[in-house]
């Protein structure tokens, strides 16, 4: 469990996060939700110790996240990032290993058990037959897959996303959020993600959670969230739901205005 205790974050005196307390259950797909400037990323950072709450506590497993040494929340908190860009060329198969790094000392050589979970983690996302290819090389969605491949390869609790789905295309969103909800159901891992689709979170995940202007809005399932009145509060948008017969969840009905 991720416990979050009134967080205030700022950046250079101006207020982010404001009396934040929120909780993050390593049983959950929890997507966040909200406008641009809502705090979404201030958050995730929050939650990876990157970013120091003015005020406010944070609890990992019922300690407090700063007490943790890096090395220690690498072996707790996988983290993707929106965009990766690296200096110099690597193969899948090597970007993967990089997931191994909380688990190697100072100079010291890859073991076994390295290398068996890096093809472990390759094999689950079907990316076996990628392992010589270079990264430069993959489509947006194969990148991402190796991105969440090497997270898996870290072999934490958490697996963080920050806008990971931004620059897909559809079809590589609903593979990607499929995957996602596929490693939380099997390997029991909390998946967090930052996202601006709707829909998309309402059809995969098991908590949404809203944010406006540094302040939470709301928490809880998909059913609970996609209200059109809190729908409203969050966006300033009049926003229609009706229940998707594929899953059974609620989506917006996006509004369309004539220029006739």
């Amino acid at each position: 469990m991720i416990e979050l205790k009134n967080i205030c974050c700022s950046y250079d005196q101006e207020p982010v996060l404001k009396g934040l307390s929120v909780e993050l259950s390593q049983d959950d797909f929890t997507v966040i939700l909200g406008p641009n400037g809502a705090g979404k990323s201030t958050l995730l950072y929050s939650i990876m110790g990157f970013l120091r709450p003015s005020s406010g506590e944070i609890f990992l497993e019922g300690r407090s996240l700063f007490s943790y040494k890096r090395g220690e929340l690498a072996r707790k908190m996988a983290f993707v990032a929106q965009e990766t860009v690296f200096s110099f060329d690597y193969t899948v198969e090597d970007m993967v290993l990089m997931g191994r790094y909380p688990y190697q000392g100072l100079l010291e050589n890859l073991k076994a058990r390295d290398r068996e979970v890096t093809q472990e983690a390759l094999s689950s996302l079907d990316l076996g037959a990628y392992s010589r290819r270079w990264y430069s090389q993959l489509s947006g969605g194969e990148k991402q897959r190796v991105l969440l491949a090497r997270a898996l390869a870290q072999e934490t609790d958490y697996i963080l996303l920050d806008e990971s789905l931004s620059q897909l295309d559809i079809n590589h969103q609903i593979e990607i959020m499929s995957l996602l909800s596929r490693i939380r159901k099997e390997q029991g891992k909390g998946i967090v993600l930052i996202s601006h689709n709707l829909n998309l979170a309402a059809n995969f995940a098991s908590r949404i959670i809203f944010l406006k202007q540094g302040i939470l809005m709301g928490s809880g399932s998909p059913e609970e969230m996609m209200q059109p009145e809190l729908l409203k509060q969050v966006f300033g948008l009049e926003l229609q739901t009706i229940v998707n017969p594929l899953s059974g969840q609620r989506n917006i009905l996006y509004p369309v205005t004539s220029n006739e």
